[in-house]
């Protein structure tokens, strides 16, 4: 099994050392590309405006200058010699991908990527407690638990437009107690902030964060599942649409264009 790794926290990123280490205990043809530089945040952005440059590290080893979106489609369309990757792992990330945050992981997004380009894709995150650069993560949880689940979801199956978002607590291996198929959760408080600081010429700036606050979250849900110990496994997909809004509007909205308001319309003199 060929399997392509990527990642947005960059090439020296301590989540993608472990996550080499769970793809090798299930393949040995293994192939890494990853940002230059951390790209957390980074969502789906691709890079448009500006080369996109490569550098080899070694063999099947690569660091991209652009985001993991970029990573995954410059692999199987250009760096990746002989049949494309069976498998795209993203991650494993710094910090948990959960709920609403989805939408901005560059984690989720390069997993997004694979299953674009028709290659099924699992993303993997490290909860933690605080984010800080003094904590460590518990990456031995992630590498104890990450093949088995990457082998069992590969038995399983999953529809092709669909990836898999796995998050494993912030707590060591040993303090697991299960694995559970959720849904995305929402949180019921806003945890970015952004903080004013005046700089040494008298400008002000601006820096954006999160806060540690927690959510009450639902049963069934990524966020329960991990605030408990459990390990969380979300089926994701990128139909945005809400069905049960589609339904209520069909009879308001509909048909010939309403026409525009006389007044409105005429010219300002």
């Amino acid at each position: 099994m060929r399997i392509l790794l990527t990642n947005d926290d960059g090439i020296h990123a301590e989540g993608l050392q472990s996550l080499e280490r769970i793809a090798r205990v299930l393949s040995d043809d293994i192939w890494i590309v990853a940002p230059e530089y951390e790209q957390s945040g980074a969502s789906r952005a691709l890079t448009l405006s500006d080369p996109i440059r490569v550098r080899r590290i070694e063999p099947r080893r690569f660091a991209v200058e652009g985001t993991p979106t970029d990573c995954v489609a410059m692999a199987v369309q250009q760096l990746i010699d002989g049949p494309a990757p069976d498998l795209v792992l993203s991650g494993v990330n710094r910090g948990q991908n959960l709920a609403e945050d989805v939408t901005l992981s560059g984690t989720v997004a390069g997993a997004i990527e694979g299953m674009a380009l028709g290659v099924p894709s699992i993303a993997l995150s490290q909860a933690m407690a605080y984010f800080h650069d003094d904590v460590v993560a518990h990456w031995e949880t992630a590498e104890a638990y990450g093949p088995g689940i990457v082998r069992r979801l590969l038995e399983i199956g999953w529809p092709r437009d669909v990836i898999m978002n796995v998050n494993f607590p912030a707590i060591a291996p040993e303090s697991i107690t299960a694995v559970e198929v959720t849904r995305q959760g929402f949180r019921d408080s806003h945890m970015r902030r952004m903080e004013k600081r005046t700089d040494l010429r008298g400008r002000d700036y601006y820096w954006t964060g999160f806060t540690t606050q927690p959510s009450s979250p639902a049963e069934g849900t990524d966020l329960k599942a991990v605030y408990e110990g459990r390990i969380s496994v979300t089926p994701l997909h990128i139909d945005l649409t809400h069905n049960p809004t589609i339904a209520a509007m069909k009879g308001l909205l509909g048909g010939a264009p309403p026409r525009p308001d006389p007044v409105a319309a005429e010219p300002a003199a």
